[in-house]
């Protein structure tokens, strides 16, 4: 029985699973027709390091590079103020030694050149390559887990919430337009491994109060479940999301992407967990047969 302390979730479910669907749909329009803004790892490109004397002028540094007609350079500083990292995507594997003979002539005795890099192209289809499949085997492995240690409805409803997690986030970097680099690669498989973990905490409460609440339905368990896990989730969802936000505002420009990636996936992750996976062990009519493992038929012996 439902308990004033115990918060109805899935009374909501068919609207939340409905917002669920539309920003999928959006996600994989926007990836469809707009495309990521796959950033210098996965294009190819020149890459240059300097080191400044005192802190440098970014603005002034984007400045020279519009001049020469280097609109899409990219310029942060990359650790201490006096460091800064120029990217640029071309094909042009002498890109990088006229950008730092330029900003040479420019800034003279106060610049030094620490650093020309040149990633090819085929480089960056490689890592991008890589990326993806690494992602796919990822998601294999969370799929065998979760069947082993749950049940395959439990598996099915996990990967369906970790793939709307990685769709969605993928497709908030789509819509803004904003850079997508290993970084931010590496976020997502941080996202699939939180997301999962928030997940299975709920699942495992489910699977044991199935076994306990023995007149109560799937609804009222699933309810129940999760609001026992509420607490739990908020405050390491709250936690996380504070480091993250110090590392996006404070921990400089080269981790922004990073951090802002997994700031999406904790706050959708969250959702998912109560909304996406518990709502489709619902539409699968999880029942406590589900969880009986199978019996194992003895050998009979037929010898005289």
């Amino acid at each position: 029985m439902i308990t004033d302390k115990t918060i109805n979730f899935m009374a909501l479910r068919k609207f939340f699973f409905a917002v669920a669907v539309v920003l999928m749909i959006g996600s994989i329009a926007s990836l469809a027709i707009k495309q990521l803004n796959l950033g210098l790892d996965f294009t190819g490109g020149a890459l240059v390091e300097l080191n400044y004397t005192s802190p440098a002028d970014l603005e002034a540094i984007r400045a020279t590079l519009r001049e020469e007609g280097w609109d899409d350079a990219i310029v942060q500083n990359f650790g201490a103020s006096t460091d800064v990292l120029i990217r640029l995507a071309s094909d042009d594997p002498d890109l990088g030694s006229q950008i730092a003979r330029l900003i040479q002539n420019e800034d003279g005795s106060d610049v030094s050149i620490k650093r020309v890099e040149f990633i090819g192209p085929q480089v960056g289809e490689e890592l991008r390559d890589k990326g993806g499949l690494g992602m796919l085997l990822a998601m294999a492995g969370i799929l065998l887990y979760v069947s082993l240690r749950f049940q395959m409805k439990f598996a099915v409803a996990a990967i369906v919430a970790l793939v709307h997690d990685v769709i969605f986030t993928l497709g908030f970097f789509s819509i803004l337009g904003l850079s997508f680099d290993l970084t931010v690669l590496a976020a997502l498989l941080a996202v699939i491994g939180y997301s999962l973990n928030d997940t299975i905490v709920v699942f495992d409460r489910v699977r044991e109060n199935l076994r306990i609440m023995r007149k109560a339905d799937l609804e009222e368990i699933i309810n129940v479940s999760t609001t026992q896990t509420l607490a739990r989730t908020l405050a390491t969802s709250a936690s996380t999301l504070l480091v993250l936000l110090a590392l996006y505002f404070f921990g400089g420009e080269n981790i922004q992407g990073f951090a802002l990636a997994l700031i999406v996936g904790v706050g959708v992750g969250t959702y998912s967990s109560i909304y996406v996976s518990n709502g489709l062990l619902m539409t699968m009519n999880l029942t406590r047969e589900d969880l009986i493992p199978p019996q194992i038929e003895e050998a009979v012996d037929d010898r005289p």
